[in-house]
């Protein structure tokens, strides 16, 4: 692909531009929607509503590193050494996220059975003797 003039650069910028713009729009009124703020009674999956903006963050940030920082323009190689890092990026941040959640609900699990453990040592199994004071002098119920 050869060079692009000024003013074909420039309409290309205001195209992307224009498309992230809707992507934007698009993304503010579906969560709107999903949470029930447009129409009243309508409301979406949480995690249907997390998956589109997702989805939608991603095409636009697809866009503008493709586009603005030109590494649409640049050899495969260079696009894959930018890509790769992110990617394993995205893998770790997934990673840590899955492994927090399970130390959080083993923490959880740890904490019940310290709690069961306490109101066991706490509380004696065998009920223990009362023990009255008749006149001044112990006395025991037997």
């Amino acid at each position: 692909m050869g060079h692009l003039t000024y003013e074909q650069s420039k309409s290309k910028a205001y195209k992307v531009i224009t498309i992230l713009a809707i992507i934007t729009i698009c993304e503010v009124l579906f969560a709107l929607l999903g949470k029930g703020y447009l129409i009243e009674g309508i409301h979406f999956n949480e995690m249907l509503i997390a998956a589109v903006m997702i989805i939608m963050s991603i095409v636009k940030a697809y866009l503008i590193v493709y586009e603005f920082m030109h590494m649409k323009y640049e050899v495969g190689g260079l696009s894959k050494s930018v890509m790769l890092p992110l990617g394993l990026l995205v893998w770790a941040i997934i990673a840590f996220i899955a492994e927090g959640k399970y130390w959080k609900n083993s923490r959880a699990g740890i904490a019940d059975k310290n709690d069961a453990m306490i109101e066991t040592i706490v509380k004696p199994k065998v009920p223990s003797k009362e023990i009255k004071l008749v006149d001044g002098h112990k006395h025991s119920d037997h």
